[in-house]
């Protein structure tokens, strides 16, 4: 396993398969200081790593890329073994990774190079640049749900832009982050352009205080709430993907089954501990009946287990069904009726589908990210009610609406960082868009042009070209330049 340091730890802790409890790993809790070795490590690497050029580094990243591709069962083996999550979707998440390492790595000089601006007529004396650099060394705190996926939405595009990174992965999936690091190490030899830091909170919290030059992390909103804090005495910037509240809109003139398959994968899919799954439905009236039906259906034919022919697997975190239960429970005590699954549907380690309808939009399961394979069908007079209830959440960060006529423009009035029309999730697969949210969902942006910007500081330079014909700049500016520049100004802006 790749270290930061030297020095042994005398403290560790176990990492677990969530199916059984059995321990699968065990791994060091780095302390404070050995963090800010890395961080050390990370600034000198930092030199030698923005000094390669867009390609150079370009042609790391696709080797590493290439790496994982050829190595894909054996990563896949290890998210199972830490997530819980069937090897089939463990997979699916390292194949959806490998186009955006391809992306960054191909489009990340065409979106940060220099390029020439334009420097208007007032300053027609002058030529102006623009680039952007990067900010030297980034810190990721990484989630579990996704120990692949999302980590390297920050991590990629971080070292596209010629950064260093020190990785703390969630101590549920600690070997998964050992894994990428070690296959970095393969194809980048040289230096410690891309390390690990294992532990618990403490380690993540040392992190936001080590000196990095910023934090791209993934979690609770309470959580990010306290990453910024931590942070905040530095004045270390952020990146915060809070969760979210996801909900699908299901328009009279949809095709019913496909937007019933889609609830359901997107909603169930991983045990449902996906941040942008589905949560909540808002089906049109006039298609609610047939569409509740095609859910049930479809949700009663899926089961959670450890065994290979479940389609869902364990929760990844021992607490989480405690949460699951106390929103069904609410949801149920307050009116609701569960057409798939329950109460009972809850075990110690393993959640069945449940599909809740008839649940006030004030309820725990309507309000709260439940993070489990739930979810709720609320029927709807028209569209304007769909988005007005899809825009009440206080999160904000990916929806769905299945429409064959209004589609597109139904997705344009919601408030949320991302939507996918007629698909489920797809946003999060092409990687020319930019994936985050609003509100408690967080802020900035990985993936696309804007997560290439969002790991660096944009550099502009104005410089004189000629003689200037008005040194405006100067105490030496006369009252005939005075008149001058507004005469320019009515010119230019007066009929504004």
């Amino acid at each position: 396993m790749t270290t930061t340091s030297d020095v042994t730890t005398t403290e560790t802790f176990d990492s677990l398969d969530p199916a059984t409890g059995d321990v699968i790993g065990t791994y060091p809790i780095h302390t404070a200081e050995q963090v800010n070795e890395a961080v050390a490590k990370a600034k000198v690497a930092a030199e030698w790593w923005s000094g390669l050029t867009f390609n150079e580094r370009g042609d790391r990243l696709k080797a590493w890329g290439g790496v994982l591709t050829r190595r894909i069962a054996q990563l896949a083996e290890v998210v199972h073994a830490e997530t819980g999550k069937p090897t089939s979707d463990a997979t699916l998440e390292v194949a959806l990774v490998l186009d955006h390492i391809a992306w960054a790595a191909k489009n990340a000089k065409k979106v940060l190079g220099r390029k020439s601006v334009s420097t208007g007529l007032v300053m027609s004396d002058h030529s102006a640049t623009l680039e952007y650099l990067p900010m030297g060394v980034v810190g990721v705190i990484g989630p579990w749900n996704y120990p692949v996926f999302t980590p390297l939405g920050s991590i990629t595009y971080a070292l596209a832009a010629g950064n260093t990174v020190v990785f703390k992965p969630s101590e549920y999936t600690p070997g998964v982050g050992a894994w990428l690091v070690d296959a970095f190490a393969q194809v980048v030899p040289e230096a410690p352009v891309l390390q690990l830091v294992t532990g618990l909170g403490a380690t993540g919290e040392a992190l936001c205080r080590s000196g990095v030059d910023k934090i791209a992390f993934t979690g609770s909103p309470g959580t990010g709430r306290r990453v910024m804090h931590a942070c905040a005495d530095t004045l270390t910037p952020v990146v915060i993907e809070g969760g979210g509240k996801d909900a699908l809109i299901v328009d009279a003139d949809a095709d019913v089954a496909k937007a019933a398959d889609a609830a359901v994968w997107g909603g169930l899919a991983n045990a449902g501990q996906t941040c942008v799954g589905v949560e909540r439905v808002y089906v049109h009236e006039q298609v609610y009946d047939e569409f509740v039906s095609a859910v049930t259906e479809l949700a009663s034919g899926l089961r959670s287990g450890a065994d290979s022919e479940a389609k869902l697997g364990p929760m990844t975190m021992l607490s989480q069904p405690g949460v699951v239960r106390s929103h069904i429970a609410d949801a149920l005590a307050r009116g609701g009726r569960a057409v798939v699954g329950g109460l009972g549907a809850v075990g110690e380690r393993f959640v069945q589908p449940t599909i809740l309808v008839d649940v006030p939009e004030d309820s725990l399961a309507n309000t709260e990210e439940t993070f489990g394979p739930t979810m709720t069908v609320a029927k709807v007079r028209d569209m304007d009610e769909a988005v007005a209830l899809t825009n009440a959440s206080k999160y904000g960060l990916g929806s769905t609406v299945f429409a064959k006529k209004n589609g597109k423009a139904i997705a344009h009035r919601i408030r949320s960082g991302m939507t996918a029309v007629n698909s489920v999730i797809s946003f999060a697969a092409i990687p020319t868009l930019p994936f985050g949210g609003i509100g408690d969902s967080g802020f900035g942006r990985i993936h696309g042009a804007d997560g290439l910007r969002e790991f660096t500081y944009a550099k502009a330079v104005a410089s004189r070209r000629m003689p200037g014909l008005m040194n405006l700049m100067s105490f030496s500016r006369t009252a005939k330049n005075d008149k001058a520049v507004v005469t320019l100004a009515s010119l230019l802006h007066g009929k504004g």
